[in-house]
């Protein structure tokens, strides 16, 4: 399952690496556009397959951001 971004914005932090097992509604990275911190959570608990941006990148709306698995 691919977790997208929502608006364009840049990578501030990313909390999750892969390998990590997360939470429903658990916080796995941290956007900002306009001064704003948006967090992007995990849909569901489930194991994170890959992370697949970097901190400070630049991302689109509709981009993946994070992979996730079922455990």
């Amino acid at each position: 399952m691919d977790v997208t971004a929502e608006m364009t914005a840049l990578v501030w932090k990313i909390i999750v690496k892969a390998g990590d097992n997360v939470e429903e509604e658990e916080v796995l990275l941290i956007l900002e556009s306009m001064k704003m911190e948006i967090p992007v959570i995990s849909p569901a608990s489930m194991k994170v397959r890959s992370v697949l941006v970097a901190e400070g990148e630049s991302v689109n709306e509709g981009q993946s951001l994070v992979v996730l698995d079922e455990r």
